[in-house]
């Protein structure tokens, strides 16, 4: 899977807020095949004691046509919504 031009700037983002990288890419089944989203990455709540999990897909929109590559990712945003649902529901995605 290719990566997004602002990937590594996302990366960089996220870890400067405390968030620490735990997959790149995150791996989902979805039936019998499976999804890549670009990023997965927890950090740790003190006051709760726990982990708040995320699954971050990066978009550019530097398509010919901005119309098609926001459709393209609303339609990867609901099926990687459903795999984390099947896999970790847990998991927010942005």
């Amino acid at each position: 899977m290719a990566r997004d031009i602002y990937h590594d700037i996302v990366v960089t983002a996220l870890k400067g807020d405390g968030w620490t990288i735990t997959h790149d890419p995150l791996i989902l089944t979805y039936g019998v095949s499976a999804v890549e989203v670009d990023l997965g990455a927890e950090r740790m709540l003190a006051a709760e004691k726990g982990t708040e999990k995320i699954a971050v897909e990066i978009k550019s929109f530097l398509g010919t046509s901005r119309g098609y590559d926001f459709h393209q990712a609303i339609g990867q945003f609901v099926i990687y919504k459903m795999a984390l649902k099947r896999n970790q529901e847990l998991r927010t995605l942005f």
